[in-house]
């Protein structure tokens, strides 16, 4: 297995669980990029904060959730409305390639960032030759 496959999008495959509350929920769209020492997880998540974000590894899951907060106040109508208020939650099946306990996360500006670094033996490493 190649560091490109140590994440799988868990959307093609059947959901585990069904959220017990009701609500929209969003899948957040990402870019994932490959540096030698991590994997790198951008989700677009906006109307969350840093506080509203859950974010669990369990069993090989790394799970996120996020909670919009609404954008008006109480005595506000909404004229036109073409963004849609919910939660966000996503899903990724993290390979053993992965360093699990060393994954850290950042929110700004509506974007998480998610640092997901490599053990050792999977980051490429030069060779050096001895010559006789």
């Amino acid at each position: 297995m190649n560091a490109t496959e140590t994440i799988e999008k868990t959307t093609a495959r059947p959901m585990k669980a069904e959220p017990t509350h009701s609500g929209q929920v969003y899948m957040p769209a990402v870019d994932i990029f490959e540096r030698a020492d991590e994997l790198t997880i951008v989700a677009d998540m906006p109307g969350t904060t840093g506080n509203d974000i859950n974010i669990q590894f369990e069993n090989g899951l790394l799970t996120v959730h996020g909670r919009a907060t609404p954008r008006r106040g109480v005595d506000e109508r909404c004229v036109l409305c073409e963004y849609g208020l919910g939660d966000f939650h996503r899903t990724f099946e993290i390979g053993e390639l992965i360093d699990s306990g060393r994954i850290t996360a950042e929110y700004a500006d509506g974007v998480l960032t998610l640092h997901l670094p490599k053990v050792p033996a999977a980051r490429p490493r030069k060779i050096e030759v001895r010559a006789s």
